[in-house]
């Protein structure tokens, strides 16, 4: 639960990642190119994927969109400072999390901390929670495999949308603010001036389509959170 793979094309910052991270118990290894990277994400060797956006061969979004439609690794992206687009595209594509450069390595090592924190506690399942499940309307998710459902197909989720949607489940009807949301899905608080959660529920929205009644399963509560529909 420590091998991390860095997809940066900054030989330099590799290195002194790798320095860095080892003296926190992690096992980093570093390539410099889009395609090589895919390559490696796709090994099934690494718990986490430190993801650049400018690569050569294949940018960062790239590498995001292809990885995705074969993996759900969790993955953080690397943004330039001041480019909220780039952020918003990483989460669109499915990133996880991400984290402005220049950045301080014990700020990356805390997205890190969150992130395996959440991985951790997902897989945490008491023998009683494992052999339910949660349901609401069609929707149906199963803690202990981390899969969801609609009407019985299996949706493509990431597991920080998994943890964004186990949440509202458990209190389906309920408002839940982001903070409780971002500790679900990403192990940490929300940040001042974070969008992650907004952009992980943007993509439920998208991927569990309209109710019968065309009405979204997800309501938004305006500066306060989330909550899931009851039928």
């Amino acid at each position: 639960m420590n091998s991390i793979l860095l997809i940066d094309d900054d030989f330099e910052l590799g290195e002194l990642l790798q320095e860095y991270l080892s003296m926190e118990g992690f096992q980093l290894t570093a390539v410099q190119d889009g395609e090589t990277g895919l390559t490696e994400a796709l090994s099934g060797k690494y718990n986490l994927i430190l993801l650049d956006v400018m690569l050569p061969k294949l940018n960062g979004f790239e590498v995001l969109r292809k990885l995705r439609a074969e993996s759900n690794v969790p993955v953080i992206m690397l943004t330039a400072r001041g480019e909220s687009v780039d952020r918003v595209l990483g989460l669109e594509h499915g990133a996880d999390d991400y984290i402005p450069k220049p950045y301080h390595h014990h700020e990356l090592v805390a997205r890190i901390k969150a992130l395996f924190r959440r991985i951790e506690l997902s897989s945490d399942v008491t023998p009683q929670a494992s052999s339910s499940e949660l349901h609401v309307g069609d929707i149906a998710l199963n803690p202990t495999t981390r899969t969801a459902r609609l009407d019985g197909v299996e949706l493509q989720i990431t597991g920080a949308e998994f943890g964004v949607l186990q949440c509202l489940m458990e209190h389906v009807g309920e408002l839940v603010d982001k903070d409780t949301l971002s500790i679900a899905a990403l192990g940490r608080p929300l940040m001042a001036y974070d969008r992650s959660i907004d952009m992980h529920v943007s993509n439920l929205r998208k991927k569990l389509g309209k109710r019968d009644d065309d009405s979204d399963w997800i309501k938004t509560v305006r500066s306060r959170g989330y909550l899931l529909v009851n039928v």
